[in-house]
């Protein structure tokens, strides 16, 4: 009895110094355990991994298995349901997988949760339909789902692009008697509302309402975004107040789905006054906040103070990341101001995150607005990837130099390359070529683009 109880209280001193992450004594404390005559069980090393699996790593949990079974200690189901955990919050597949099938080799019988993790981790990775066979074999095992079960499938058909299973499978679970818990609720709304199921999404918030649940900050940020999505801009507001009245504390993705909406509504005073009561309430600082108030102000022509808020950035120790730059640069191209947006470029070049497509594209587009065509083609030459849109403005832009060999060039190299130029920029180089005089290089050009428009349908 007495050894008993000294092994519970060294497993109650193991869980708790793996809590601080105090791993080194935690050790210790088992070698002077076994010192003194209280020998470690199962427990003791199941907590050790689970620890180790997340704070760690995942290797260093493994070892611990070697360990256990030189210490003569059976490993059990939790053993390897801790290191499947570690493995799938990893999105290690292969890892996953193995431990699996060693966790039946070695005569354990996976639960639940070991099918669970399997199912979440293969959904996780983009293996749907061998996730949908570890559910179906997990059912043909008498192991009975639970909740926790069928929330990872309708989560993992969500995320592999089958809304209309995932509605099925919460049809099929309410017609069973199972009951939708408030996670089940969220992963649907949250699911329909990405998959653009707009109405169906309207009839299980119904539901849910019906349900008599309570709901939490997480139902409330959900139903905020299917109020923004469903263009009621002033419901998704009133919702986001009721969740503050309800004394549920906001945290930064609520106040992010509240700016981006009001930013794309216009109301770019609202959205920052929403921002600063975001910082006085502590619920963190968040650059994707920041990208949708400077979008805002470079949608208005403000770039000043889009350029305050990038200072604002500095200043709460975050970095710019494409997003930011991308925005600035299209707005000094769309105020005129080229030579600014071409210092913005530069500047996301020496911060390390390369020349932007998007950025790029804008800046041609902008230098060849301003009749700057020879620096859009420099800009072009230091691109490595190019698109449609990118040879669209510049032959837009050479069409109105009036250089229309010069677009006519371009559009040669990308129809013999495959790349699709705007019908747009095909008819400006055909028309410029006929006014100019150049008969014989606008049949030319009429002639290439047939012959590339037969073999793209051929293809």
């Amino acid at each position: 009895m007495r050894g008993r109880f000294s092994t519970q209280l060294l497993n109650v001193c193991i869980a708790s110094l793996c809590k601080v992450r105090k791993f080194e004594k935690a050790e210790v404390v088992i070698v002077d355990g076994i010192r003194v005559g209280c020998l470690p069980d199962v427990v003791t090393y199941n907590t050790l991994i689970a620890a180790y699996c997340r704070f760690v790593g995942l290797d260093q949990a493994y070892l611990i298995l070697r360990r256990m079974r030189e210490a003569g200690i059976k490993p059990d189901v939790i053993t390897y349901n801790s290191l499947m955990a570690g493995a799938s919050r990893c999105h290690l597949l292969s890892y996953c997988r193995l431990l699996f099938e060693e966790m039946n080799k070695n005569g354990i019988e996976p639960d639940e949760w070991s099918y669970n993790t399997l199912m979440h981790c293969l959904f996780s990775c983009g293996c749907p339909e061998e996730a949908i066979q570890i559910f179906s074999q997990m059912t043909s095992k008498n192991i009975t789902p639970s909740i926790v079960s069928y929330n990872t499938l309708i989560a993992g058909y969500f995320k592999s692009g089958r809304a209309v299973n995932a509605i099925m499978t919460f049809r099929r679970l309410q017609k069973f008697g199972f009951s939708p818990e408030l996670v089940t609720y969220n992963i649907m709304l949250d699911g329909l509302v990405k998959s653009g199921k707009l109405g169906q999404a309207r009839r299980v918030l119904q539901e849910f309402r019906e349900s008599g649940l309570v709901p939490n900050a997480v139902i409330y940020t959900t139903v905020m975004k299917f109020c923004f999505r469903s263009k009621k801009f002033d419901h998704g507001v009133d919702v986001f107040y009721e969740m503050m009245g309800k004394g549920y504390t906001a945290d930064v993705f609520a106040y992010c789905a509240v700016i981006s909406a009001l930013v794309k509504k216009g109301k770019t005073e609202d959205a920052r006054f929403f921002a600063q009561q975001m910082f006085r309430k502590g619920a963190g600082v968040d650059l994707a906040c920041y990208n949708a108030l400077i979008y805002a102000h470079c949608k208005e022509r403000n770039m000043n103070a889009a350029l305050q808020m990038v200072n604002e950035i500095e200043e709460c120790g975050m970095e710019s990341d494409e997003y930011t730059y991308s925005t600035l640069v299209d707005g000094f191209c769309k105020s005129g101001d080229v030579d600014s947006a071409w210092n913005q470029l530069r500047a996301m070049e020496i911060s390390g995150l390369g020349m932007n497509l998007v950025a790029c594209n804008s800046l041609i587009d902008g230098l060849c607005k301003a009749g700057r065509v020879n620096h859009a083609i420099h800009v072009l030459k230091m691109m490595k990837i190019r698109d449609s849109f990118t040879y669209s403005a510049l032959i837009h832009g050479l069409c109105k130099a009036r250089r229309f060999r010069a677009a006519a060039a371009f559009l040669f190299n990308c129809l013999e390359n495959g790349t699709n130029v705007l019908r747009s920029a095909q008819r400006a180089v055909l028309h410029g070529l006929r006014c100019s005089g150049f008969r014989k290089d606008a049949k030319k050009v009429r002639v290439a683009i047939w012959k590339a428009g037969f073999l793209n349908y051929k293809s």
